[in-house]
């Protein structure tokens, strides 16, 4: 198992820092998640060829290797021109990842809740552009159900995957959205199996709690998502039962510890997490 850091509470960390400063958490995988000054949110990635060899020299120079790269597009939303620009950037996403050496991409379903079915076929458009890419590289890309995205249960996302029926596609299970999965993360583990090859590791509250008043929004009936990424401990995603099932289902892929709350002590998160991640596999190990 290859235990990552999402360094986006450290995106402050000049980007040839980032490999030193990652190292000095213990950590030896980074999941690269977006950065303004290299692959933002939703735009075309900023990093050039040069940008891309300095970047590698450091990662080098740190003993610290990229896991796989984390690219958000809107490439299943309804605004057609906004999709067809989600596809020239996951062009150049795929051109980087490659140059850094990197064969593993994740992303999410993006698209609209309200509008699925219309989502679904545009992500199919989209696929059928990028997939010969993807093959032809030799990347895989993984992907997660994602809250407000047009699937966001845990089983129907798995089955999504399932569906494009290529080895280069597999799945993504983000604890921290354990409960707009569906809450049984177990039973999503075990349906994924061999599919599953990375998991986002940070806790959550389950916001279904308290007859639906644990968080309240108004008016009522918004149609809003709340989840948060906290450290081990600090929601009620069941740890035990988390780390127990990978092992059960044999996972050996990448583990990311994506805690986004603390950025004021972003460090010692990092430190903590690492911590417990390693603590539980060892507990469960076979």
């Amino acid at each position: 198992m290859k235990i990552a850091l999402d360094p986006y509470m450290l995106r402050g960390v000049p980007l040839l820092e980032l490999p030193r400063v990652v190292a000095d958490l213990g950590y030896r995988h980074i999941e690269l998640s977006p950065r303004d000054d290299f692959m933002p949110f939703f735009l075309h990635p900023r990093a050039s060829s040069a940008d891309v060899a300095a970047f590698k020299r450091e990662l080098a120079a740190a003993e610290v290797s990229v896991a796989s790269v984390l690219p958000l597009y809107k490439w299943s939303g309804p605004d057609e021109d906004e999709r067809q620009a989600a596809v020239r950037y996951w062009k150049r996403a795929i051109e980087i990842t490659v140059d850094l050496g990197v064969d593993v991409m994740n992303s999410e379903f993006n698209g609209r809740p309200e509008a699925a079915a219309a989502s679904e076929a545009q992500f199919w458009r989209s696929l059928e552009e990028l997939l010969p890419i993807f093959e032809r590289e030799g990347v895989r890309l993984v992907l997660e159900p994602h809250p407000d995205d047009f699937v966001e249960d845990g089983i129907a996302g798995v089955n999504l995957v399932k569906g494009i029926n290529s080895p280069l596609v597999t799945f993504l299970y983000c604890a921290p959205h354990t409960f707009h999965q569906g809450g049984d993360l177990a039973a999503v583990l075990r349906h994924a199996g061999p599919l599953l090859t990375q998991v986002h590791i940070a806790d959550s509250f389950d916001h279904r709690g308290s007859s639906g008043l644990r968080y309240i929004v108004n008016p009522p009936g918004s149609a809003v998502r709340v989840h948060q990424h906290l450290d081990i401990g600090q929601g009620e995603v069941d740890w035990d039962l988390f780390f127990r099932t990978l092992a059960e289902v044999g996972f050996d892929g990448i583990a990311t510890v994506c805690v986004f709350a603390w950025e004021e002590r972003a460090a010692d998160s990092g430190r903590f997490n690492l911590e417990q991640v390693n603590q539980y596999v060892a507990k469960y190990a076979r």
